[in-house]
Order: C-alpha cells, then sequence, then structure tokens
C-alpha cells in the first residue's frame, strides 16, 4: 500500500463547489452532518443523513456524506460502494473521483487510485487537493520502485539513497 498522503475533500469546501446545492435550511443539515461526524457523533450522523437521504436520494452531497460516515465506522466496502455509484451518476464532480481514490489506495488498489485522481482532475483542472493527491500517490509508487531497486539481488545504491531522501517526505 502507498503510504497515507492522499486527502480526502473536505465537506465544507464541497458546499461551495457542488452545483446542486439546496438553499437555506438544506445547508444546514449539510454543516450538521458534517460537524457531527467531525465529532464523532457517527450514530447522529447517519439518523441525519438517512433521514435527508430518504427525502432526496439522488443529493450527490449528503451521499458524500454518507460515504464518510460508512468510511468513519470502518465499513470501507460500502463507503467504496457509494462512491463508485456518485462518480457513475455524477462523473462531472470531482469530490468523489479524489474520495474514491482515497478508498482504492488504502486498499493497495494503485491503478485504480490513479484513474480516479485521473478523473477529478479531468472534471476540475485546478482541483488542488485531487493534484496534490496525485503528486503523493507519484512520490508513493517511485519510494516503492527506489525501495525494491535497493533491495535486488544486485542493488542499486543511488535508489536506496533516493528512498531515504523520498521517505520523510511521505512521513509529514
Amino acid at each position: 500500500m502507498i503510504p497515507g498522503l492522499l486527502r480526502r475533500q473536505p465537506a465544507q469546501a464541497l458546499l461551495l463547489s457542488l452545483s446542486l446545492i439546496a438553499l437555506g435550511a438544506q445547508a444546514d443539515v449539510y454543516d450538521d452532518v458534517e460537524r457531527m461526524v467531525r465529532n464523532g457523533q457517527l450514530d447522529q450522523a447517519t439518523q441525519r443523513s438517512a433521514k435527508h437521504l430518504q427525502k432526496s436520494p439522488q443529493d450527490p452531497q449528503m451521499r458524500l456524506l454518507s460515504s464518510r460516515i460508512l468510511d468513519a465506522r470502518g465499513r470501507t466496502d460500502e463507503a467504496v460502494s457509494v462512491l463508485e455509484s456518485l462518480t457513475r451518476d455524477y462523473p462531472e464532480l470531482p469530490e468523489p473521483h479524489n474520495n474514491l481514490a482515497v478508498q482504492y489506495a488504502r486498499l493497495g488498489r494503485t491503478q485504480e487510485a490513479l484513474s480516479s485522481l485521473q478523473r477529478a482532475i479531468q472534471a476540475r483542472p485546478d482541483y488542488a487537493v485531487a493534484l496534490e493527491n496525485l503528486g503523493d500517490l507519484y512520490v508513493g509508487l517511485a519510494l516503492q520502485a527506489y525501495e525494491q531497486a535497493h533491495k535486488a539481488p544486485t542493488p542499486s545504491v543511488s535508489a536506496g539513497r533516493k528512498a531515504e531522501t523520498l521517505s520523510p517526505v511521505l512521513r509529514r
């Protein structure tokens, strides 16, 4: 698995980027669920999210928050399923692609993580979180390759130096 520097899009920033945000009280429910997730109030967040999704089952923002709740509960497969569904339903939204890449990277599914990040960046070329995550993933892959080269039957000394240089970068 690649070292875990990939970052999910904070739901607060997502509030600004999704064009499907409702006005007024609707925005409050997103803030409430986000706050509950941040504070570890996962039962309350689950209830509030489920109630909202009963009324608006296709709401991409709440579905994204739902995936974060599932992830926080350790239900990774379900979180991935929600994110995969979101990327199919709303391919133009970069956040679900980015968050899916984070999950894939954690699961060691590097090629799928790369593809998801590329789709996030295709959807929004200036999406700094996905661009940074892509860089982190490439640095992680480079570190793995350097470490393997250094441990090869005929070890590469320069690869060992490069691995030593990169390792602290990924630990920050």
